[in-house]
């Protein structure tokens, strides 16, 4: 039985664009792939998107090296445009990796939108690999901003 690693943490980002046009980087399903697919050589082998208070997403992969890795979230709280809350969970190769509360707020600022992303974090696979799982999560957020930008501009 491994150890519990508590943490929590805050990324913010600066999006291009309206808080209402980042926004929907997290509720249309196609516009959050765009930023979240960051896998092109596992296998997709479930995908549900339910954005709606009470909601699930649920994304189920194949690695390369055949090891099944899971996302399962629960949406608790969105207002449209401004916060979403949602709990998930992680798993690789049918063990729980970390369990989370997230909450993603948009705001105006400056000539677009600042997106302030804070998640508690119950990490089970040692302390090395969350702090690498941090750093995943940012550099999500940068292909976040690539998306928005590649929207405005008109290029998918």
């Amino acid at each position: 039985m491994s150890t519990v690693e508590h943490t929590t943490f805050t990324i913010e980002r600066e999006l291009p664009g309206s808080p209402r046009h980042a926004f929907r980087f997290w509720s249309e399903k196609a516009l959050k792939r765009r930023w979240t697919d960051c896998h092109p050589d596992w296998t997709v082998l479930d995908d549900r998107f339910d954005f709606t208070a009470g909601g699930e997403e649920a994304v189920r992969w194949r690695t390369a090296e055949g090891i099944e890795q899971t996302f399962t979230a629960c949406y608790l709280d969105i207002v449209s445009g401004h916060r979403i809350i949602y709990a998930f969970e992680m798993s690789s190769a049918g063990a729980r990796v970390s369990a989370s509360l997230a909450t993603v707020e948009f705001r105006p600022g400056g000539s677009g939108t600042r997106m302030l992303y804070t998640e508690q974090m119950a990490f089970l696979a040692g302390a090395e690999a969350m702090q690498m799982r941090i750093a995943g999560t940012g550099t999500g957020f940068d292909r976040l901003i690539d998306a928005i930008a590649m929207d405005i501009s008109g290029v998918h």
